[in-house]
């Protein structure tokens, strides 16, 4: 409830947290709404230390609520990172590792980045509900030019877009609902199949274009249409318009800015905002969502900067932008 679990405005905010006690006192809620739970013995009592620790009275152990979670070990004041959490929900359209580290004033834009990727790694649930009703599911390009080349022939990402259909309104205009994200290791592969599998709901109606390798989903649980668009007898006829659309927005995304070009190994995460931006943009209680990402990230890893970087050897560069930053109008047609 807003003014009650979260604060609805950026003057409640500051009123909620004007400093560390505050922040840590409201982790702890998230994280143990139940009371406290030792994470070693799982005894429930425990009584706090001159250095706001929770000490275990069964075992001895001490913790504090940032540790094993996103937090862990932080040097910087969780008011801080309260405040960057802030910024990037109550922002229709975020904010970049850059406007971060200007509007904060944290030590390196390095930093930035690495909040940046902490959070999108908290804003997936692994039980998250699967997409159901009808749901178009489709393969799309992400990445720079590739002159001469289309399709499977392209040097772009092949990325997977299963997508809800909810109708079209009066104006012919799409209403879409839940998107689901994906890298492929290859275009054309079986792995949109697999994609499919685990992303939607059995017993709903997915609809694909007229590959032969999606016809096994209609003998595993699933209603499965599918539309060849070289049939079309309309020019220009959009076979999967959801999906079409869909990666309309995310390329529109990707080429927001270009201030760094994003690796391939990184693109999982920032689809992963997309999809977290997207299927939250026609909500109206910002709060909402900054009370949604900070309980899951108590229940998220730490993931360490070695982690969040990962291997640049062999990494294949997006050439056309920052992820991080998105266009004013990205998420406003819907």
């Amino acid at each position: 409830m807003g003014g009650v679990d979260y604060p609805r405005t950026y003057q409640e905010f500051r009123e909620w947290f004007p400093d560390d006690a505050s922040c840590a006192e409201y982790l702890a809620d998230l994280r143990w709404p139940e009371g406290f739970r030792c994470p070693v013995c799982g005894g429930d009592k425990a009584w706090r230390t001159s250095t706001r620790h929770w000490k275990c009275t069964d075992c001895g152990r001490k913790t504090s609520v940032t540790a094993g979670t996103i937090f862990h070990r932080t040097r910087t004041p969780l008011s801080t990172w309260f405040a960057a959490i802030w910024l990037v929900t109550s922002q229709k359209n975020g904010a970049s590792a850059q406007n971060l580290h200007d509007m904060l004033g944290l030590g390196s834009y390095e930093t930035a980045w690495a909040w940046l990727h902490k959070l999108r790694r908290a804003m997936v649930r692994p039980d998250r509900d699967l997409l159901s009703g009808v749901v178009e599911v489709d393969e799309s390009f992400v990445g720079g030019r590739a002159t001469g080349k289309q399709g499977a022939s392209t040097d772009k990402v092949p990325v997977m877009i299963a997508v809800e259909r909810l109708g079209t309104q009066v104006n012919r205009k799409l209403v879409l609902g839940r998107v689901r994200l994906g890298v492929a290791d290859a275009p054309g592969s079986k792995q949109v199949v697999d994609f499919a599998r685990t992303t939607v709901e059995p017993g709903s109606l997915i609809r694909t274009d007229g590959a032969r390798m999606f016809r096994v989903l209609a003998d595993e649980g699933f209603t499965h249409e599918y539309t060849s668009g070289y049939s079309s007898p309309e020019p220009g006829h959009v076979t999967l318009p959801g999906p079409h659309r869909i990666a309309s927005l995310l390329k529109r995304w990707n080429a927001g800015t270009h201030h760094y070009r994003v690796e391939r190994e990184h693109l999982q995460y920032y689809l992963d905002e997309f999809a977290f931006r997207f299927n939250r943009r026609r909500s109206k209680a910002r709060g909402m969502l900054f009370y949604r990402l900070l309980q899951q990230s108590v229940n998220t890893d730490p993931h360490p900067l070695a982690e969040l970087i990962g291997g640049t050897a062999a990494s294949h560069h997006i050439e056309s932008g920052d992820a991080d930053s998105l266009s004013s109008n990205t998420f406003g047609e819907f």
